[in-house]
């Protein structure tokens, strides 16, 4: 190190050693989602769609009673800015059933094949049968 170091490791009494620092990788494990997450994060988001359509309509209200008594063309932009802001609003829901609806087909509900097997006789035939599968050569 620097002669400049030095005096300053005299002065504090200390000594100085470089240690090597090995990095390490940080693994960010995605969370699995539950269903019960998915039901949440859509009842959320649906909610607060909601509220955004229904506090649009009460602007485009306003805004519209506003343009009409000043009757400037500002106001009206601001009107028609307001209309299509809702109108997305609800194409977004709509977009939000149906995601929900791709999620709970994407999600298997059950074992599509079943086969069930069915055995007729004894239990004294049964392990007749069990024993004779058995010696035979594989």
């Amino acid at each position: 190190m620097s002669k400049q170091f030095d005096e300053l490791n005299d002065a504090f009494n200390v000594t100085s050693e470089v240690m090597p620092v090995e990095k390490q990788e940080a693994k960010i494990e995605k969370p699995a989602l539950s269903a019960e997450d998915i039901k949440k994060d859509y009842e959320y988001t649906r909610g607060n769609l909601y509220s955004i359509i229904e506090k649009g309509q009460e602007a485009i209200n306003g805004i519209l009673e506003l343009a009409q008594e000043t009757e400037q063309p500002r106001a009206y932009e601001v009107a028609g800015q307001l209309i299509k802001s809702v109108s997305d609003a609800t194409d977004k829901l709509m977009e939000l059933q149906k995601k929900l609806k791709d999620v709970e087909e994407s999600t298997p509900k059950g074992p599509t094949n079943v086969t069930n097997a069915l055995f007729v006789g004894s239990t004294a035939d049964l392990q007749k049968m069990l024993k004779k599968v058995k010696e035979e050569p594989k």
